[in-house]
């Protein structure tokens, strides 16, 4: 079994972090984002990894940054045969990846080099993409540029949302992460280069393309609800109780349809589109829970013909 430092923070990479637990391999350390200040009362709040590691009896590090030298001799005190890396947050200087005996590896949640970078799940259901996947990748220094080791395929059902998503490759990965490093302990782990053609990057998603610009085709319109939601959530505004209010779509479907960009086409919340028209059958409204398209009509003064902004 190898001696692993394990390096993530998100919900994501708990799945592996579990998974080499359970495959027998020795965590000796687990590396995660510091605490941070969350809800209503700003009280700190440690991530999903770090409270993980923490049922798990395992030591814990929350640095800023690993550029200093206090933390990179800390980090190769530890005699890590590997460092798995799954969604940390920090970039790892050169110091960092080649201290490991046998280098650094990452979970990355595309198939290499298609969609690299910060948001390679939601850019890929947001796209319209028929599949997706998970790279176990070997890191260097550049941005998701390095050799890859593994990889495994999967279908973005239709209906899917980046949540669904993200919680299907996250258990891929753990599975592939756990394979990687039995062929490296055998000496059998084979990596290639990346192509060079091919690559699309997966850039962290703006404010600005939340908002659903309905003179856009509907499939595009669905795609950008499946990738946004539930968060950051794609939204439309209109008159809720006498003031403008958010409507956060976290399902929709494609239907038949045609009219005016934005208007209500009928009682069950289909709205026209440039091209085609959309079926809304989940939404949330500003501070409240997820609720059906039909709940969400009964307390909404809207009447078909209504055009949403």
């Amino acid at each position: 079994m190898m001696r692993i430092t394990f390096m993530g923070t998100p919900d994501f990479a708990v799945p592996a972090l579990g998974a080499l637990l359970d495959a027998g391999h020795e965590v000796i350390a687990v590396y995660t984002q510091p605490p941070r200040a969350a809800g209503r009362g700003l009280s700190l709040k440690k991530s999903p990894v770090h409270l993980f590691a923490e049922s798990k009896g395992l030591p814990v590090l929350t640095p800023p940054s690993l550029r200093s030298e206090e933390e990179q001799a800390r980090f190769k005190a530890f005699n890590a045969d590997a460092a798995v890396v799954v969604a940390y947050g920090l970039i790892l200087p050169k110091a960092i990846l080649q201290t490991p005996r046998f280098g650094c590896f990452n979970v990355h949640a595309s198939l290499l080099p298609r969609w690299r970078g910060a948001a390679p799940i939601q850019r890929a259901v947001m796209a319209g993409d028929a599949e997706t996947g998970v790279a176990i990748m070997r890191i260097e220094e550049g941005l998701d540029t390095g050799a890859v080791c593994l990889a495994e395929r999967t279908p973005i059902w239709p209906t899917e949302t980046a949540a669904e998503l993200h919680d299907r490759l996250a258990l891929i990965g753990a599975g592939l992460m756990v394979k990687a490093l039995g062929d490296l302990a055998k000496d059998s782990l084979a990596c290639w280069p990346q192509h060079e053609t091919g690559v699309t990057y997966a850039a962290k998603i703006e404010p600005s393309e939340t908002r659903i610009d309905w003179s856009r085709p509907a499939d595009e319109i669905q795609y950008q609800i499946q990738g946004l939601s539930p968060h950051p959530g794609a939204w439309f505004e209109m008159e809720l109780a006498g003031k403008r209010e958010r409507v956060r779509v976290l399902r929709a479907t494609l239907v038949d349809g045609e009219g005016k960009p934005g208007t209500l086409l009928d009682g069950k919340l289909t709205i026209a589109c440039g091209n085609g028209a959309v079926r809304v059958t989940e939404v949330q409204r500003a501070g409240k829970r997820p609720m059906s398209a039909e709940d969400f009509l009964r307390g909404a003064a809207l009447r078909p013909g209504s055009v949403l902004d």
